[in-house]
């Protein structure tokens, strides 16, 4: 048997941006304690959620992949820990910037980069005035522990994401995310829907998926903010949610797979086997016409 232990994980973020680093620290040192292997810290964790505002000065904050310090400080740390880290960070590509992660092996070799592919625009959410679209395409890693896919935040909304990583053979799917409150409309609380739609990449794919959101309310620069609702959660093969944490505390989830015994799962329900992808042309256009 194949078994591999993950964690989810959920914090606070606050303008003391050493605080933030340290503060993932301990959530990564206490996941590595309870036996996990591959520890998610939620998106952008560096920093409170800055996407809130439009704000030149925030472009700032932006760091190239090579060299860069948040990730060379979590190589070594998985390095001694042992762990595989998916590292969150706001990218630099020359004129470009993207909302990235880094994907760090346990012994802290640097695997490569995903940029995120979907990027929200709504009030709260102003992602396009900072990310351009990812151009790494849906990507997976085969890590010391595990063959592992990674999506960020809006990636989790579209099941094409998913379904492209599992059959790139990820044996495992995570999200880094930032989601809570919605500034126009406080009656909108999306975090059951926000769960269940990662639960059906799971079911769908039959494969774990492990969900890290940040929690507190962080305000914005212009008379807003954001309560987030933290929720972190995994998710067995059938989607049924295994763990979960909280709104408001911080927290460390974990849970064990056995990964052989997934993958003999996954073929005899035959879900790749029926695929026809000769039928599913409407999915490369923008309306639905082949």
């Amino acid at each position: 048997m194949t078994s591999v232990t993950v964690a989810a994980t959920q914090m606070a973020c606050n303008w003391d941006l050493k605080g933030n680093i340290e503060r993932a620290e301990k959530l990564i040192r206490k996941a590595a304690a309870d036996g996990a292997q591959i520890v998610l810290i939620q998106e952008l964790f560096e920093a409170p959620y800055f996407c809130q505002d439009q704000i030149a000065e925030f472009f700032d904050m932006a760091k190239p992949f090579e060299g860069n310090p948040l990730i060379v400080h979590f190589a070594k740390l998985a390095a001694e820990l042992n762990v595989v880290l998916p590292v969150s960070f706001f990218e630099k590509a020359g004129q470009t910037y993207f909302n990235s992660v880094a994907i760090v092996d346990a012994d802290g070799a640097v695997l490569g980069l995903y940029r995120k592919s979907h990027i929200p625009d709504g009030p709260g959410y102003t992602e396009k005035y900072y990310f351009s679209p990812g151009d790494t395409g849906f990507r997976v890693w085969q890590t010391r522990h595990a063959k592992i896919g990674v999506g960020i935040c809006w990636d989790q909304w579209f099941p094409e994401a998913a379904r492209a990583m599992a059959l790139q053979g990820a044996e495992l799917l995570f999200y880094p995310t930032a989601i809570g409150s919605e500034p126009q409309d406080p009656t909108i609380d999306s975090a059951d829907h926000w769960q269940r739609v990662m639960q059906g990449h799971a079911a769908a794919n039959v494969v774990p998926v492990i969900a890290s959101n940040r929690i507190g309310t962080e305000p914005g620069r212009k008379g807003t903010e954001l309560t987030f609702y933290g929720s972190s959660f995994i998710a067995d093969q059938t989607g049924a949610k295994i763990a979960e944490a909280d709104r408001r505390s911080e927290a460390v989830l974990t849970a064990t797979f056995d990964l052989d015994g997934i993958a003999k799962q996954r073929t005899a329900w035959g879900l790749f086997r029926d695929r026809r992808p000769e039928l599913y042309e409407p999915l490369l256009t923008m309306d639905g016409r082949a």
